[in-house]
């Protein structure tokens, strides 16, 4: 284990690290601020929770250090896939920037963009953002890229699943060929390998653990059900929520529209839970994370996209509502829990129709989780129906109540006198209604016959 001392960071930092509580530096952190420190570009191959936001972060406040930044001209860039992500990471260099004047501005979508132009024209040090953002303040020319010393590329695989490789292609032209670059994945695919062969100068590779390794410290539990309905699948989540001692935890679907009906569901059963995703207004989602960070928030219902990168410590639950399209997402999503040494445990719902992704899942993380095998919920009691009262026979079971209970005498009814029939209303006082509805006028007593009212061409001649 690596003190932070013994890494290169100036007296500032290690006491902006210190005041955090950090004394002791993770794998990636050791090998990579060095490297960083010494202004080389960084090929970080590392999953989520392993500390490589400081590993990044650390280094560029020692090295922005010096120098002021001019209008419109940051000094540094990272780019997040994420809104929640970056904001993480902004945090972050607020808690080991506040030692020196350095200032930095959070571009994501979902926010004013006022206050965020008004930061770039008075000059800011380093610019956290979405692509999305970015690329829009540069096109309505707010922002020039030609400054940038430093650019980092977080969560590299997950930029590539959320379509955004060309943006961050372009960004990379729009910015100086010296700069230097850190470049972060959690795993290392073709289109990943062939962006950083183009954009970084000889990196240093600083790969700390394969992608496909699960903690020690979770347990791990598959509860296969006989079907594929999502009814089946919702009682099957609440049945799994109730039979574990849940602090907090995180449900993870595949689809947005999904993680909107499983919330709602578990809301509706009495579950204290909340979706969050994408298409959300970024004051939701972010007072929703604030509210599951804070404890007041049992269960959040996540996309891999929004849950990516989060760095909330103390998970202690993990549900995967739904088995993930690729393998590599459920190390992911099972690495919200199990962190800096806790336990942890996750489960995974296995329905027919899942068998192909859930093999995936075996073959890439080695290890098999233990069954659980839930209860088949219990068909709702119908109201029993009120028999009709029969009469008893021989060979039929009467209640000794009912058989001991005399017969009441039959109610003798007065038979009522037949209705008369009532009358046409085309007769007398009655009157008649037009084709409009309207009543027209009773015609007077003794006026009319019968039969005077039908027309002269129908009637016919009685004979006698």
């Amino acid at each position: 284990m690596t003190e932070f001392a013994n890494l290169g960071l100036s007296p500032t930092t290690l006491k902006a690290v210190a005041d955090t509580g950090y004394t002791t530096a993770t794998p990636i952190q050791e090998q990579a601020i060095p490297v960083a420190l010494a202004g080389r570009d960084v090929l970080g191959i590392a999953q989520t929770g392993t500390g490589k936001t400081a590993a990044f972060t650390l280094p560029m406040v020692d090295r922005l250090a010096a120098g002021r930044a001019r209008a419109r001209m940051p000094r540094a860039l990272v780019l997040a896939p994420t809104r929640e992500l970056a904001d993480q990471v902004a945090e972050s260099f607020a808690k080991y920037a506040k030692g020196t004047r350095l200032n930095w501005v959070l571009l994501i979508g979902g926010v004013s963009m006022g206050d965020q132009v008004a930061m770039l024209t008075k000059g800011v040090d380093v610019l956290i953002a979405t692509p999305g953002r970015l690329l829009d303040l540069f096109e309505r020319g707010k922002i020039l890229l030609t400054g940038v010393e430093m650019m980092v590329v977080d969560e590299a695989d997950r930029m590539l699943d959320m379509g955004f490789i060309p943006d961050i292609e372009r960004i990379f032209k729009l910015t100086p060929p010296r700069r230097q670059t850190l470049f972060f994945s959690a795993t290392m695919p073709p289109e990943i390998t062939r962006l950083t062969q183009q954009f970084l100068k000889d990196p240093t590779r600083v790969e700390v653990s394969r992608p496909a390794m699960t903690a020690d410290t979770i347990s791990q539990y598959v509860a296969p059900i006989g079907s594929s309905d999502p009814k089946a699948k919702r009682e099957a989540l609440r049945a799994l929520i109730r039979r574990s001692d849940v602090k907090n935890g995180i449900v993870f679907c595949n689809r947005k529209s999904e993680v909107d009906i499983v919330a709602k569901s578990l809301k509706n059963h009495g579950f204290d839970a909340a979706p969050i995703h994408g298409d959300l207004d970024q004051s939701l989602r972010t007072k929703t994370l604030a509210a599951f960070r804070a404890g007041e928030l049992k269960l959040l219902v996540a996309s891999d996209v929004a849950a990516r990168g989060l760095d909330i410590p103390d998970v202690s639950h993990v549900f995967n509502y739904d088995v993930p399209h690729h393998a590599d997402d459920y190390v992911h999503r099972i690495g919200r829990t199990g962190r800096a040494g806790r336990s942890g445990e996750a489960f995974m719902i296995v329905t027919p129709a899942d068998e192909k992704s859930y093999d995936k899942v075996l073959k890439l993380t080695k290890k098999t989780p233990e069954t659980i095998r839930l209860e088949p919920a219990p068909a709702p009691a119908r109201p029993e129906r009120k028999r009709a009262e029969r009469s008893p026979k021989a060979d039929t079971p009467v209640a000794a109540a009912e058989v001991a209970a005399p017969r009441a005498e039959p109610e003798v009814v007065e038979p009522r006198p037949a209705p008369r029939p009532e009358r046409t209303r085309n007769a007398g006082e009655r009157g008649r209604r037009d084709r409009g509805g309207e009543r027209t006028p009773a015609a007077p007593q003794g006026t009319l016959g019968f039969g005077d009212d039908i027309p002269a061409f129908l009637r016919r001649p009685v004979r006698a």
